[in-house]
């Protein structure tokens, strides 16, 4: 069972075992990570679930409706990616999130 390692814009960290099947997001609201707002449960219509994503294994593909969120992101960087769009799998292997000082 993969583990994410969520961290908060201050420091804070937050490991739990994850459930394949679900998203990024939906582990951390299931888990009261706080820094997730995910305002449209999960439909990358609003980007507020923006994190840094750091893996050792390769992610799939922004898809455009993804692009265009991150598009709206000031503090955009080139690991930028909306976790609801990011599903948990035993392949993916462990994964760090990191999460921005604020979800717009």
């Amino acid at each position: 069972m993969p583990v994410i390692t969520f961290i908060e814009f201050d420091g804070t960290k937050h490991q739990i075992d994850s459930e394949s099947g679900l998203t990024v997001m939906e582990m951390a609201m299931k888990h009261d990570i706080p820094g997730i707002d995910a305002d449209c449960g999960g439909s990358a219509v609003c980007g507020t679930c923006h994190c840094f994503v750091e893996v050792s294994s390769e992610l799939p593909a922004v898809e455009p409706q993804e692009e265009s969120m991150l598009g709206l992101r000031p503090d955009r960087e080139s690991n930028s990616r909306l976790s609801c769009q990011l599903q948990v799998s035993e392949q993916g292997g462990d994964m760090t999130i990191r999460l921005p000082e604020f979800q717009m």
